[in-house]
């Protein structure tokens, strides 16, 4: 009986082991989901061009520019870690109300592009757009960086370390390991974890004037977090907090009104 005990105690434990092993190698695909298709995308109501900017060797970055001389500001958007840039259009339309430049680009992975998704890596996709940006004339004062999700982390990572016009994040985490611990308890998150994403740690950091964007009844980031994230960043600092959007926010009048606000006061500074 004792001996039937250690057996079991011993197949519970390589079980346990073998499921540790698995989520450690295999834990980018939990994380990263680029061949998410875009089932019914609106029309298209802005206009554009497609460029691709230059991130590795071998790496370029699909991604969407839209250009009037006439506007002083331009987004730079950071998608999240589902689908292509058909999936924010609806975003993207809005934008054209906002009198606003935007640069949406793909992740290394995403859109067709070569590559396999990182932290690292995004963040060199991120300061290579910033380039682009800077090579056509587009100044960083003039910039807001616009993380979604995913790309919070990325858009926190860049704003830490230089000024910018404004940093909009919508739906934010505290970190990975974080929302890694939230959705596997039984999983030794902290020691696993690769890509980290800590933005907690790094918002104190951030000079630039701060909106954040979050749903209170958010089912996948908890609102907590985008509360723990706009307490702790400096000021100037907005918020958003409508009671009853999603994790996709819902991008109604109130929302492109939140939007306008931030973006004219970022075009007094």
């Amino acid at each position: 009986m004792f001996k039937y005990f250690h057996f079991t105690i011993l197949i519970i434990l390589i079980f346990y082991l073998s499921i540790l092993l698995f989520m450690f190698f295999f834990q980018r695909t939990f994380m990263y989901h680029p061949k998410v298709k875009t089932l019914d995308s609106p029309p298209i109501k802005f206009k554009y061009k497609e460029v691709y900017i230059p991130s590795e060797k071998n790496i370029k970055l699909k991604s969407w520019f839209s250009f009037s001389p006439l506007n002083k500001k331009t987004i730079l958007f950071f998608h999240g870690n589902a689908g292509d840039l058909n999936a924010r259009i609806y975003k993207l339309n809005k934008f054209s109300n906002l009198d606003v430049n935007f640069l949406i680009i793909s992740w290394r992975g995403f859109s067709g592009n070569n590559g396999k998704p990182t932290e690292k890596g995004l963040y060199q996709d991120a300061k290579k757009a910033v380039e682009w940006l800077q090579t056509n004339g587009i100044k960083k004062k003039n910039i807001v960086l616009y993380g979604e999700s995913l790309g919070t982390g990325i858009a926190i990572e860049l704003a830490s370390k230089d000024r910018f016009s404004g940093v909009i994040l919508e739906s934010p985490y505290t970190s990975m390991v974080d929302m890694g611990k939230r959705f596997y308890p039984f999983v030794p998150v902290s020691l696993l974890q690769r890509d980290r994403y800590n933005s907690l740690k790094k918002i104190k950091k951030i000079n630039s004037p701060i909106l954040v964007l979050h749903g209170k009844a958010d089912t996948l980031v908890p609102f907590y977090m985008g509360k723990k994230i706009y307490e702790n960043a400096n000021e100037p600092k907005y918020s958003y907090f409508p009671t009853f959007d999603n994790h996709m926010m819902t991008y109604d009048q109130d929302m492109v009104n939140a939007l306008k606000s931030f973006l004219d006061l970022s075009a007094k500074r």
